[in-house]
């Protein structure tokens, strides 16, 4: 019934021809720059694709090339100053407790060093693979990458041959693969060599901190050692090794090594494997000095092509055909950066908006899976700098969090491992901090780390103290579970680290002047508001909204756990008191929530973080069962767009996911649109400014969340569905519970919905005021036909 329904969805009129376009990226010009390239990824290894005719690049990341070391980077002085810092904070004198922390509280450049860390260093670019043709003219361009397969693809002609390049990014071969083809034979002439450019200002070096040579008839070998200068981010000194290759493979023709390059003539076909380790260590987030990342580096025989290819499309496209997203709309076949050009003019794109939420998707596989371990960073895998901005680093006061609000929802929760294996191995190192900073039992990191697993507060003041990251993303364990129900994850996983972490949380908690418990010293990130003192900007505070939100989520949900498994449930049952002497979300004079624990004035009204709203998205404490509440969010939001906020892309993002959350489907629609016009590159790429993937992943998130909604054993369809969405489905996307759901809409009615249930259980499921409930078997598919109106 459900597919003559989708037939007949696709019958109803030519608004449906964009389901016939592949989820494809397209132009009609090669890339001249990073930001026009396309992105290739298997976890562990990543490039950006320039798909050039003459000069061809090919930028390789590998996911654990990082500058610096591993070290504990807590202030040996914080637990010194902590219970003054308080005091301060408390009295209102807050300008004063910033100058006594700061010095005391800052993380420092060497293990119980005094001297304060400016920033910890940075994840860095692995390689360029260059090949510079013979091709003098070219006619017939197109390049593209097709999201369903992973692959790069492009074609051009020269002199009546028509040249091609595929290139993608192997995870079962753990390799990148770039393979040249002509229509006539011998018709490659080209010559391959690696360089490491330093894109530093002023800088000119093309091979940091490394070497290259001919290793054999067919393989050129790069090698290096990361120097790390500049005592301010670091210990000093020759730290993590590497070692990339790339070996050709020729049908036809004949390499000619020289001293750093292969000369490749008069060939039919040519395949480049590309190769990249170092001698990082993830158990211990450290490196081994007794590895030699070039022995990492496989030789091993490979299959045919046709094989390599088969397997990788095999692999990937499993994963990306878990969702299907369409909506109606007159889709011409247009280069995506034509598109994106009208979009940003003021047209709407049926097919650009399901491209941007497949691409999310497509991006978090491609930087967060097996054969990586990492977690997506702050650009994915995608990188390259030798100082990224940033650091390129793992953000913890929202943008780590962010690129994983897809990750379950859009049916990927694979993805979430790197996360999650990450985290567990900083605990060790959390615990030090914890109990070196704050005398506390548990484990906490702060507002941001790096590969090796960094916990004290990082930078400054007014950005690096938050404690709760470790809280907000611990939720995220909590929600592996919810969505997937694997009890063994929460027994042996989950719940480890949650117990630790709640105890921390109770000793680290004060009681204030107006007698609640709250966190001190505090921020709410990375915002600042007018000190009624000194009337200049102050940011350090105590018991701020999101840390009391983030903390009444956590202890709910590890409260829960503890039930669950029947463990630690007197300790958890004490933390029942904890959440009701937390300090309430309160509306101001004006009725906005209300961010800090007193009324403040902002000192910047557009502030791109609009941390007060998390119980809004992605916490659940205000909702419609909260009306002031809720309509307090809705206020805040009005007045944080009115001066000028949601200006970086992930902001942006965000603000679609909180508008899904009031329900508000044009509002929804206007800032898709809007992060389309002020924020999405040609490649579709976020743009923070510069680039950022969190507006990707948060944007992809945001979109499900228009569609579907879900909390406590109750799924909402379409709560947010804008009107210019009128028509459309989508299959595949996650509630919690372990429930798939799939459903059709015409003219804004919904016309089926089915469920699939991974784990059985009773559910309850509404659209539009009616419900239903079902208690499918484990594996069931059940149809809604209950509330379809």
């Amino acid at each position: 019934m459900k597919k003559i329904l989708f037939i007949a969805l696709l019958a109803g009129g030519s608004t449906y021809a964009q389901q016939k376009l592949p989820l494809q990226l397209w132009y009609k010009q090669p890339a001249t720059k990073w930001m026009e390239a396309l992105p290739i990824g298997n976890g562990r290894l990543g490039a950006m694709v320039y798909s050039h005719p003459q000069s061809e690049t090919i930028q390789v990341n590998e996911e654990s090339l990082w500058a610096g070391v591993h070290y504990n980077d807590a202030n040996p002085n914080s637990l010194r100053v902590l219970d003054s810092v308080r005091q301060l904070l408390f009295a209102g004198k807050n300008a004063e407790a910033v100058q006594l922390a700061r010095p005391n509280m800052i993380a420092v450049n060497a293990e119980n060093s005094h001297t304060l860390l400016r920033n910890f260093r940075s994840y860095q670019t692995f390689m360029n693979v260059n090949l510079l043709h013979s091709v003098k003219e070219y006619t017939n361009y197109k390049r593209e990458l097709d999201l369903t397969t992973g692959v790069v693809t492009s074609r051009y002609s020269s002199n009546g041959v028509t040249y091609t390049q595929q290139a993608f990014a192997s995870a079962p071969a753990n390799k990148i693969f770039i393979k040249l083809s002509a229509s006539k034979a011998g018709a490659i002439n080209t010559t391959v060599f690696l360089t490491r450019p330093d894109d530093s200002k002023g800088a000119n070096n093309q091979y940091k901190d490394c070497s290259t040579r001919t290793d054999g008839t067919r393989r050129i070998l790069l090698t290096g050692q990361i120097e790390d200068k500049d005592p301010n981010q670091g210990p000093e000194g020759k730290h993590m090794r590497f070692a990339g290759a790339v070996t050709v493979i020729n049908e036809g023709g004949r390499i000619n090594a020289q001293a750093d390059s292969l000369k490749i003539t008069n060939a039919t076909a040519v395949l480049l494997v590309v190769d990249a380790a170092t001698n990082y260590d993830f158990q211990h987030l450290s490196f081994n000095d007794a590895v030699n990342p070039a022995d990492l580096l496989d030789k091993a025989p490979l299959p045919a092509y046709a094989q390599l290819l088969a397997d990788h499309v095999k692999d990937h496209a499993a994963l990306m055909n878990r969702v299907q997203f369409h909506l109606a709309g007159d889709a011409q076949n247009l280069p995506t950066d034509e598109r994106l050009k009208k979009v940003q003019a003021g047209a709407y794109d049926p097919y650009l908006t399901t491209l941007l939420f497949q691409y999310g998707r497509y991006l978090l596989i491609g930087s967060s899976r097996a054969p990586g371990k990492l977690p997506a960073n702050l650009q994915g895998i995608w990188n390259n700098h030798i100082n990224a901005p940033w650091q390129s680093d793992f953000h913890t006061n929202i943008n780590l969090q962010m690129n994983y609000w897809q990750a379950e929802t859009g049916n990927l929760p694979e993805t979430v491992s790197p996360l999650v294996n990450f985290i567990n191995n900083i605990i060790p190192e959390g615990a030090i901090t914890a109990a070196k900073m704050y005398g506390a039992r548990g484990w906490t990191l702060h507002h941001a780390t790096d590969a090796f697993g960094k916990t004290g507060l990082q930078n400054e003041l007014h950005y690096g103290t938050f404690p709760m990251g470790t809280t907000w993303t611990l939720l995220h364990y909590w929600d592996h579970y919810d969505y997937n129900r694997s009890l063994p994850f929460l027994a042996d996983t989950a719940f480890p680290a949650m117990a630790s972490h709640a105890r921390f949380i109770k000793d680290f908690l004060v009681k204030s002047p107006e007698g609640y418990l709250v966190t001190a010293p505090a921020y709410s990130p990375e915002n600042s508001f007018i000190d009624p003192n000194t009337g200049k900007g102050q940011s350090l505070t105590y018991g701020p909204t999101m840390d009391n939100q983030i903390i009444r989520e956590f202890l709910t949900r590890y409260i829960t756990a503890a039930h669950i498994l029947k463990r630690d449930a007197a300790f958890a049952d004490t933390m029942q008191q904890v959440i009701r002497q937390l300090p309430p979300t309160r509306l101001g004079k004006d009725g906005r929530i209300m961010e800090w624990i007193k009324d403040y004035e902002e000192a910047e009204p557009g502030h791109r973080h609009i941390s007060h709203l998390f119980g809004l998205y992605p916490g659940t404490q205000i909702n419609p069962h909260t009306p002031e509440l809720y309509n307090g969010a809705r206020k805040t939001l009005e007045y944080r767009l009115s001066h000028g906020g949601g200006h970086t892309g992930w902001s942006r993002a965000w603000i679609i996911n909180f508008y899904a959350r009031l329900h508000e489907g044009e509002k929804v629609f206007e800032n898709i649109q809007a992060l389309f016009k002020k924020s999405i590159y040609s490649n579709l790429f976020d743009d923070h400014p510069p680039f950022q993937i969190d507006g990707n992943f948060g944007s992809a998130a945001g979109m499900t969340e228009a569609l579907l909604q879900s909390e406590d054993g109750n799924i909402e369809l379409l709560p947010a569905l804008p009107a210019a969405w009128a028509t459309g489905s989508i299959s595949g996307i996650k509630a919690r519970g372990g429930y798939e759901i799939t459903m059709a809409w015409q003219n804004h009615q919904l016309k089926s919905a089915s469920l699939r249930s991974a784990n059985g259980g009773r559910v309850t499921v509404t659209y539009k005021g009616r419900s239903v409930t079902v208690n499918p078997a484990k594996g069931q598919t059940v149809a809604l036909n209950g509330i379809i109106q």
